[in-house]
């Protein structure tokens, strides 16, 4: 009880450095500290090295089965920045559907993109489409299921730059920024979106001009990460790599995000998305299957192994995740940064529960070199910060055990 005792108060001294800077709630550091590995203590220990944040969200439910969600933070700081890499997926496939409903067009109609501007690329076909075209149903299905690079671009240049980022600030989503696609192209490229085309039965019935940006962005705070980083010609500068104009999306708000689509009356109609019925249920669909349950798309699973993307739990060591449990999620990597928002959910046991969480592993301080500890010390922290907290919903008492009818879902 002694060695406990000195080990939580060491950690209560941490908690209040870190709370001078950053948002704690204490009960959920000394229950995570308490049951913490030596690995995981070691990494809790160094907050400015890992740069780690931490939200769980407990979930209630009433009588009428109404949720009603708490959130409790660890060591979380909207201002500290982090790349937030293919997490900013999910909110431009939320955005992707609300523009097709408003222009009331079905999310399965064939979508062609052109090359209208500098470093733009067309796209006519789409061979891993049952129906051989592309669309953004196909788009949001690829963004899922494996964080599909290209199909995250395709959905940027439907949106447009100005559109993504005007409908997000008014949503309330003050501080997020999404200002490029994910291949090389500089700034003013990246506000030049092409010319898009939707056809029904090889009819035009909307085309999309190409577009031009004009929203400001605050580029005031200039924003530097690691000691030395490589250029795109694999040279090492030996200076902090600059992120100023990167995209930026603070966890707090990419759980928010989440949490409007899984639980779209928790959140104020502000903060949703304009989707249909068969939104929800086809985004549920997609966040939660696995590679191996896609026949359109279709992937090598040996390559795209089923917990690709499922951070929490499963990701460490490769993990086939449980038949009863299922992740809701999007999660992204790079440059060294992990994060993750997810809905995870024990039919067997009847537990809920929505993590997120980021930590930085690089321990050289070059960035731009693929040498991140993922596997050493990034999988294992979402592994066990995931188990501890599923450890405590599995003992955690209840007065009304939820209803999930509305996530189970077919897979093939």
């Amino acid at each position: 009880m002694i060695h406990r005792a000195i080990l939580l108060a060491s950690f209560f001294m941490l908690c209040y450095f870190i709370q001078a800077q950053s948002r704690t709630d204490a009960w959920l550091q000394e229950y995570i500290v308490e049951h913490a590995s030596p690995e995981l203590k070691d990494v809790l220990n160094k907050p400015d090295t890992f740069q780690y944040q931490f939200i769980y969200t407990k979930i209630d439910r009433d009588s009428r089965n109404n949720p009603h969600l708490t959130n409790y933070y660890f060591n979380v700081d909207r201002n500290r920045y982090f790349n937030p890499a293919s997490t900013v997926k999910m909110p431009l496939a939320f955005l992707a559907l609300q523009k097709l409903n408003e222009l009331k067009i079905d999310k399965e109609t064939p979508m062609l993109t052109d090359s209208s501007y500098d470093r733009q690329t067309a796209v006519r076909i789409d061979s891993s489409a049952a129906t051989g075209l592309p669309s953004v149903a196909q788009y949001i299905r690829k963004i899922f299921l494996v964080s599909d690079n290209d199909a995250y671009s395709r959905l940027y240049e439907f949106l447009g730059q100005e559109y993504i980022n005007k409908t997000l600030w008014r949503m309330g989503y003050k501080d997020i920024r999404i200002t490029r696609r994910f291949v090389p192209m500089n700034e003013e490229q990246n506000r030049h979106t092409n010319r898009i085309r939707f056809l029904k039965e090889d009819k035009l019935i909307y085309e999309q001009q190409p577009q031009v940006s004009h929203v400001n962005f605050d580029f005031s705070k200039k924003i530097f990460v690691g000691n030395a980083h490589l250029d795109r010609n694999d040279s090492l500068i030996n200076a902090p790599m600059e992120f100023t104009t990167h995209n930026n999306l603070p966890l707090e708000d990419l759980q928010q995000i989440l949490q409007s689509v899984i639980f779209p009356s928790s959140v104020p109609a502000a903060k949703r998305f304009k989707l249909t019925k068969s939104d929800y249920r086809f985004l549920y669909q997609y966040m939660s299957e696995y590679p191996s349950e896609s026949s359109y798309p279709r992937y090598d699973t040996s390559e795209y192994f089923d917990s690709y993307c499922k951070f929490f739990f499963f990701r460490d060591g490769k993990i086939k995740p449980p038949s009863n449990i299922r992740s809701f999620d999007k999660s992204g990597w790079s440059y060294g940064f992990l994060t993750e928002s997810a809905y995870i959910v024990d039919f067997t046991n009847k537990v809920e529960f929505m993590l997120s969480a980021v930590i930085y592993v690089n321990s050289d301080g070059v960035l731009n070199d693929d040498k991140y500890e993922y596997e050493k010390i990034g999988w294992p922290f979402f592994r066990e910060v995931g188990n501890i907290m599923y450890q405590y919903e599995l003992q955690r008492k209840r007065r009304y055990r939820p209803k999930l009818n509305q996530f189970v879902l077919e897979y093939k």
